[in-house]
């Protein structure tokens, strides 16, 4: 049994760059320290802008307007993200100013529904396990912490931003993100 799990783990540890969206070597970074366009490098970028729909990290320098986030629980047991609605504009890029107002570690995740599904049921599987997610699309806060997002909306639809962590998102913990074109 150890051998199987210690394998299932080796496995899973291969996959986690299909959940990081955008690698390292397909993000510029422009005079002012943000993420310029996102090219397409050594044949990869084609599966990277499918599993990027929501769009692209955004530079900081060329930010159209800013979102403040809160991460919390309540005293009816639901964990929430509260801001304003999640309405934005094909193009725009956000800076999104997360805090955690809570008690437990929250996490933010802009993505697909699909993405977030499938990250989160991967999550789940590995509960307890330290994920070190490090992606731009995401950032994980301890308890009073707060930092930043910045992204740039480059298609229309319909794309949720969320709390992973295994039993958030379940108890409430997701925002619908509506991007027009």
């Amino acid at each position: 049994m150890k051998k199987l799990l210690l394998t299932t783990a080796i496995i899973l540890s291969f996959s986690a760059p299909a959940f990081a969206g955008v690698g390292h070597d397909e993000v510029k970074t422009d005079d002012h320290g943000g993420h310029g366009e996102m090219k397409a490098e050594d044949g990869h970028g084609d599966d990277h802008a499918e599993m990027m729909m929501i769009g692209m990290p955004g530079d900081s320098a060329k930010v159209d307007r800013t979102i403040d986030v809160l991460l919390l629980e309540n005293d009816d047991g639901e964990m929430l993200i509260q801001s304003e609605e999640l309405n934005i504009k094909k193009g725009e890029t956000i800076l999104f100013k997360v805090k955690n107002v809570g008690e437990l570690e929250h996490e933010f995740v802009l993505d697909t529904v699909e993405n977030n599904e499938k990250h989160k049921m991967e999550m789940s599987e590995m509960a307890g396990m330290d994920m070190g997610h490090v992606d731009p699309n995401r950032i994980t806060l301890e308890a009073g912490a707060s930092g930043e997002v910045v992204w740039s909306f480059m298609n229309a639809g319909t794309f949720e931003a969320a709390c992973l962590i295994p039993g958030h998102y379940e108890s409430g913990m997701f925002r619908e993100v509506a991007v027009g074109g």
